[in-house]
């Protein structure tokens, strides 16, 4: 299960910008602004926030600001920002994601004194490399406006780069091999009669018993039709509630009366009626292994596991921390809108030269 080029840089960019409760200074969802301290005044110039010593600027921001902002506008265009998500606007979503990334890189960072890690000299040769190829794909007016030289360039790719050797740190001890009982994935054909009427959240409202009754004498009905030698996937048509007649699962995907007939059915097999929360189902494997699906799941496994092992030792450690936001500085930084300004490279050109 050893990771590719692309897959890791994809898990890196992943990483630093998935997980953000913990260390999210700003009033993202979920976040009790109540419980951090919050300062306006004894910042140093253009200091957005610090956490414990380690402190972000101004210019760092607004180049991790800008690159985002060009790659979103490369994909969705510039009306992108007139958008709203929740009654929130896009550019607000945006900056705040931005400034939880560099947060929970600075922790990071931090964290890596901790460890006693520090980058060697291959590492810092190939950082080195890439500020100097950023750097220069930079034009004049850009370099004006992000307010950067080669030495911001330099240290912010250290920190990206050291915040992705502390994770490869924590997680070093999570076991990749995964079996394929475990991460095994079956596919299936499905017949449900519901039971209930199920809301946008997910919740259940049961039928009344009499109605319940008739949803199970249609499923019996179901059920022997196909006895009888009708194809499955005939009656389906007829009977099936659900979206989708044929679904692939994995363990923990269903209620636990779904999943016992399911991973026990062998190939062509068709089930009794299994009574869950959500109705009546009928089921006909069709794979018991689908090796596709599998292979994918092992890497969710794996992926899952890093996450556990990170978010425990991470969330333990950033408890204990000192942070203070510079609020009146965070409320005046904006996207920039000139078409001059289009870098966009700023974290593919790390990768390049990164880790090759």
């Amino acid at each position: 299960m050893k990771e590719n080029k692309s897959m890791k840089h994809k898990r890196i960019r992943a990483l630093l910008t998935g997980i953000l409760a913990a260390v999210c200074l700003t009033g993202c969802s979920g976040i009790n602004r109540d419980t951090k301290i919050v300062l306006t005044t004894g910042f140093t110039k253009d200091e957005v926030f610090r956490i414990e010593t380690a402190s972000c600027y101004k210019k760092e921001v607004m180049v991790y600001l800008t690159n985002l902002q060009n790659q979103y506008e490369q994909v969705y265009g510039t009306e992108i920002w007139q958008r709203e998500q929740d009654g929130v606007t896009i550019e607000e979503s945006v900056k705040e994601s931005v400034l939880a990334e560099m947060a929970q890189i600075k922790t990071m960072n931090l964290m890596a004194e901790n460890y006693g890690l520090s980058l060697d000299e291959a590492e810092t040769d190939a950082v080195e490399e890439a500020a100097k190829a950023y750097f220069a794909s930079l034009t004049e007016k850009e370099k004006e406006q992000l307010d950067v030289t080669l030495d911001t360039i330099r240290q912010l790719y250290r920190e990206y780069a050291m915040a992705d050797k502390v994770y490869d740190y924590m997680i070093q001890d999570v076991n990749p091999e995964i079996s394929d009982d475990e991460a095994r994935t079956v596919t299936l054909q499905q017949i449900l009669v519901r039971t209930g009427t199920k809301d946008r959240t997910g919740d259940i409202t049961p039928y009344p018993d009499e109605q319940k009754s008739y949803a199970y004498a249609t499923a019996v009905e179901a059920l022997q039709c196909i006895e009888a030698g009708e194809d499955f996937d005939v009656v389906a048509t007829r009977y099936n509630e659900a979206a989708e007649i044929t679904v692939s699962i994995r363990k923990g995907d269903a209620e636990a009366a779904y999943e016992e007939a399911a991973f026990e059915l062998g190939n062509e097999e068709v089930s009794g009626v299994i009574e869950t929360e959500e109705g009546y189902y009928i089921l006909k494997c069709i794979s018991t292994l689908n090796r596709e699906e599998t292979d994918m799941n092992k890497i969710r496994i794996v992926e899952e596991r890093r996450k556990e092992a990170f978010s425990k030792e991470y969330d333990s450690y950033v408890q204990s921390l000192t942070r203070h936001m510079n609020e009146e500085l965070w409320q005046e930084i904006t996207l920039l809108h000139d078409s001059e300004i289009t870098t966009s490279s700023f974290f593919e050109v790390l990768g390049e030269y990164y880790k090759k």
